[in-house]
C-alpha cells in the first residue's frame, strides 16, 4: 500500500477479487468459485471473511511491505562481500563459501554467495559468459602419431537388420581411416578385439585420442584398493601405447566427422551390396577403407611411420583379456562371475592356497587361470543352474518338479553383475536396472512357489477359496489344507535345484 486507500494488485489478484466478490454478493456458489480459482472452499469462505472485514486490501498477500524471513542479518552482507573482495576475488562460489566457514565462521548458503559475487561483480553466470572458441589445430606429422577412436552406434544396416556400433580408428596425420569393426554393443572386449587387429596390421601407436567413457577412463570415485585405470588401460600400458581423453567432442572432431561421413556413405555401400550382417560388414570394411583412402587420404608433413612392432614378449591374446584377481580357498576352490573354478589337487596347486592368482576372461568366451606365468588346468561348478529341460526324464513326479522349478527360476533375477560386457560373445545387452515381474533370490516367497505350482492354466487359491479339511480326515494326516495367507515369508532354505527337497516340501504341502 502506497497511500489510505489506495491497493496495489497485479492482474491475477485483481481477477481473483472478482470472484471473491461475486461470492460475497451471492452471485456465485463457493464450490464454483473454489473451481475457477483452484482452491479449497475453505479458503474461498476465508477469503470473502477477509474482503468484507478488510476490503481489497484484505486480499492482498499480507507478506507484501515486510522484509523477509531469510534475508542476511544486518551488515553482513557487506562483510562478505569485504571479504571477498580482499581475499576471495577470483574464487569460485562454492569455494568462497567454504572458505567464508572454515576461515571466518560465517554459515553462508554457496547460493548467497554467489549472488552477491554476480551483484558485485566478481563472478560471471556460465549463461553470461562468451561461448568458447574451438580453433583447428594442425595435424599431427607421422602416421600413427595420433590415432583417434570412437564408436558411432547408428542403423547401419537400416531397416533390414538391428541397429549396432561401428568402432572407427583415424589416423590424425592423414586422415586415414585405419580400422573399421562392427560390434553388438560399445564394449571393452569390443575394443579389444578391434585394437588388436589394428596392432596386428600396422604396429602400435604412439597415442590413442578418445572420450572419456568409462572404457578407456576410470570415472568413479576410487577406493584405495582401486588403482585407478581400466582394463583397456591396462592393455595400452602393457603395450607402451599412451591414451589421452578428450575434454570436448570438438577436440577429437577428426572422428566425430569421419563418424558422420561413414553414416552417409558407408550406409549406402551396404545397401547397394545387399549387406545385412555385421559378420558380411565385417568382411566388406577392408575395401571400403581402402577405396576411401585412395580417395581422401592426406599425406603426412613427414615420411616418418610412428608404428612400432611388436616385442617378442608381448603377446596380444594375453595382453587384450579381461583381468581380475581372486583369492584361492582352502579346497582349491576360487569364484568369479557366479562360477566356483576348482584347480586340481597337486602339490604344485596347494602351494596356492590363499594367494591370489588371475583369471583371464578372453573376448571369445574362454576363461583362464594365471599364476607364476602358468596356465592351470581346472574343471567349473556353476552355482547357480538352470533347468534343462531336455534333461526331464520319464517320470511324472519328477517332470512336475522341474517344471515347477523352472517356473521359480524364471522369477528370478540372474543378472551377471562381475566381468566385462559379454556382446561380443552373443551375450545380452546388460542392463542398468533388473527386468520387470523379477525379484532376488530372497525375495521369493512361498505365494510365488504356490504360483508356480498352480501353473499357467490354473488359478491360485484365494483364501476365501481354499476348500475346508475332511472332517472323517484324522488330525494328523500330512495333507493339511495350504493357507496363501502364511506365505509372506521367504523360502531360504528351500534348494529349488534339488527334486529330493522339492519333493518333500510338495510332500509336506510346502
Amino acid at each position: 500500500m502506497h497511500g489510505q486507500g489506495l491497493v496495489t494488485m497485479s492482474m491475477r489478484e485483481v481477477d481473483r477479487m472478482k470472484v471473491i466478490q461475486a461470492v460475497a454478493d451471492g452471485h456465485l456458489a463457493r464450490w464454483r468459485a473454489a473451481e475457477r480459482l483452484g482452491i479449497s472452499a475453505r479458503h474461498v469462505r476465508r477469503l470473502v471473511l477477509r474482503l468484507l472485514e478488510d476490503g481489497p486490501g484484505g486480499l492482498v498477500s499480507r507478506k507484501r511491505g515486510r522484509s523477509s524471513n531469510r534475508q542476511l542479518p544486518p551488515g553482513l552482507e557487506s562483510r562478505v562481500r569485504g571479504l571477498i573482495r580482499d581475499t576471495y576475488a577470483d574464487f569460485g562460489p562454492t569455494l568462497a563459501c567454504e572458505k567464508l566457514r572454515e576461515r571466518h565462521g560465517i554459515e553462508i548458503s554457496p547460493a548467497c554467495v554467489r549472488r552477491i559475487m554476480i551483484d558485485a561483480g566478481f563472478w560471471v553466470p556460465r549463461k553470461l559468459r562468451p561461448p568458447k572458441v574451438h580453433q583447428p589445430r594442425n595435424r599431427r606429422a607421422c602416421l600413427g602419431e595420433l590415432v583417434q577412436i570412437d564408436g558411432s552406434d547408428h542403423p547401419w544396416f537400416e531397416d533390414r537388420a538391428p541397429a549396432c556400433t561401428l568402432l572407427v580408428y583415424v589416423d590424425d596425420a592423414t586422415g586415414r581411416l585405419m580400422q573399421l569393426l562392427f560390434v553388438p554393443t560399445e564394449s571393452t572386449l569390443a575394443y579389444f578385439t578391434a585394437t588388436r587387429a589394428y596392432i596386428e596390421r600396422h604396429g602400435k601407436p604412439m597415442v590413442f585420442y578418445s572420450d572419456k567413457a568409462g572404457i578407456f577412463r576410470s570415472n568413479q570415485r576410487q577406493t584405495p584398493e582401486e588403482r585407478g585405470y581400466t582394463q583397456f588401460g591396462r592393455a595400452l600400458f602393457e603395450l607402451n601405447i599412451d591414451s589421452l581423453c578428450a575434454n570436448s567432442s570438438q577436440a577429437k572432431g577428426r572422428v566425430e566427422r569421419m563418424n558422420a561421413t561413414l553414416q552417409d556413405r558407408l550406409v549406402k555401400e551396404l545397401r547397394l551390396r545387399e549387406i545385412s550382417g555385421m559378420a558380411a560388414a565385417n568382411a566388406y570394411a577392408a575395401t571400403f577403407v581402402a577405396d576411401f583412402n585412395a580417395r581422401f587420404g592426406k599425406v603426412p608433413r613427414s615420411d616418418f611411420d610412428a608404428h612400432r612392432p611388436l616385442r617378442g614378449d608381448e603377446d596380444l591374446e594375453r595382453i587384450f583379456s579381461w583381468r581380475e584377481w581372486r583369492k584361492v580357498s582352502q579346497s582349491l576352490t576360487l569364484q568369479y562371475d557366479k562360477t566356483m573354478y576348482l584347480l586340481e589337487d597337486r602339490p604344485e596347486h596347494r602351494r596356492l592356497i590363499h594367494r591370489y592368482i588371475e583369471v583371464a576372461e578372453y573376448p571369445d568366451g574362454r576363461v583362464a587361470l594365471w599364476a607364476d606365468g602358468t596356465s592351470l588346468p581346472y574343471t567349473t561348478y556353476d552355482r547357480f543352474p538352470d533347468v534343462d529341460q531336455a534333461a526331464i526324464v520319464e517320470h511324472k513326479r519328477l517332470g512336475h518338479v522341474l517344471a515347477i522349478a523352472a517356473r521359480v527360476q524364471a522369477l528370478r533375477d540372474s543378472r551377471h553383475q562381475v566381468g566385462p560386457s559379454r556382446t561380443l560373445s552373443g551375450g545380452p545387452p546388460r542392463g542398468a536396472k533388473a527386468a520387470p515381474n523379477v525379484k532376488r533370490q530372497r525375495l521369493i516367497n512361498r505365494l510365488d512357489l504356490e504360483r508356480a505350482i498352480a501353473g499357467p492354466d490354473r488359478p491360485t487359491l484365494r483364501p476365501a477359496q481354499v476348500p475346508p479339511a475332511s472332517t472323517t480326515a484324522p488330525p494328523s494326516t500330512p495333507q493339511q489344507a495350504f493357507n496363501p495367507a502364511q506365505t509372506a515369508r521367504p523360502c531360504r532354505h528351500l534348494d529349488l535345484a534339488s527334486p529330493t527337497t522339492f519333493e518333500q516340501s510338495l510332500d509336506n504341502g510346502l
